[in-house]
């Protein structure tokens, strides 16, 4: 595996500009190290979006030593995602091969290939510990549905790929829980799943944006007018002029005589239960923009569904 494997992770060197006060000149100096792995036959690479920010420039090197600069291509920092591309050259790595990690089981063997420490081709191995974990990013929401592994994953790891026993990706390895910031045997990986919905987007687009219902939602009121209902679900707040939302017939809260009126509340997407603001937004992030889907909505103690399609 790690012959097979190896080849396509890369090295990453992220550098900043620090300016001399006395002379003016800018200086370029390495800033911090990480991994990543190619992509496809075009010169893309994944890694972390938190092992490149504040960087000025960045550099990868390839197994074989050879060094390119990198031109960022863009990001989905809620994922902790960024693709970046280096120039077309003879004797590319080939791709890893994709995998999948919505049929995962605990107990699965891992194998994480990394340059923890600046330590470049490492391998360390474990199993899958535990699945569809959550872990808070600074943007003020939760990376969701992430595998978490006892392969050994340190500082430096972030980026690289997670492989499962046939050496196919199942992960980009993104995190570890450890008091000390060394590895303490919980790591954690953004799924393949996750990454083959959003990488796509970010090599078209430059950004990745999660398909919308059309409202407005907001995490405190929708407590008090659930629990005032008795009911689980996500209200909505406010429906947005000419969205789909708007077009399905969605209603908002209205105030009455200085009273809240409840609007509608989403209970369900599809097959998928929609108990608060999290379960909803973690729900949508498993659709494309332009599916239809059924949502099933409680309104005036009855419960009805409307098809909407996801802008």
């Amino acid at each position: 595996i790690f012959q097979q494997s190896s080849p396509s992770v890369v090295y990453i060197t992220t550098l900043e500009d620090t300016l001399n006060l006395w002379t003016r000149d800018i200086t370029r100096i390495p800033r911090g190290t990480g991994s990543g792995f190619i992509w496809d036959r075009q010169g893309h690479i994944i890694t972390n979006y938190h092992a490149l920010q504040g960087a000025s420039a960045i550099r990868i090197r390839l197994s074989d030593q050879r060094t390119f600069n990198a031109t960022f291509i863009g990001a989905s920092p809620e994922h902790d995602l960024a693709v970046l591309r280096i120039p077309m050259t003879t004797h590319m790595p080939k791709p890893l091969s994709i995998g999948t990690s919505h049929d995962l089981q605990v107990g699965q063997i891992t194998y994480a290939i990394g340059n923890p420490f600046g330590l470049d081709q490492t391998l360390t191995t474990g199993v899958v510990s535990a699945l569809n974990r959550s872990l808070r990013n600074n943007y003020g929401s939760s990376i969701e549905g992430l595998i978490q592994t006892d392969a050994a994953i340190n500082p430096g790891n972030s980026g690289g790929p997670l492989l499962d026993s046939a050496g196919r990706l199942i992960g980009i390895n993104t995190a570890l829980y450890s008091p000390s910031g060394t590895y303490a045997g919980i790591g954690f990986a953004v799924p393949v799943d996750t990454v083959n919905r959003i990488v796509p987007q970010i090599i078209r687009d430059g950004h990745y944006q999660r398909p919308k219902l059309g409202i407005t939602i907001n995490e405190d009121f929708n407590k008090e007018i659930t629990k005032e209902l008795g009911i689980s679900g996500v209200a909505v707040i406010e429906v947005r002029p000419n969205s789909a939302a708007e077009k399905s017939g969605l209603s908002g809260v209205k105030i009455q005589n200085n009273a809240i009126i409840s609007g509608d509340v989403i209970i369900m997407i599809d097959q998928h239960k929609v108990e608060n603001t999290k379960m909803l937004l973690s729900t949508l992030e498993k659709y494309h923009i332009g599916d239809t889907v059924e949502v099933k909505l409680f309104r005036d103690d009855q419960v009805r569904a409307v098809s909407l399609t996801l802008e």
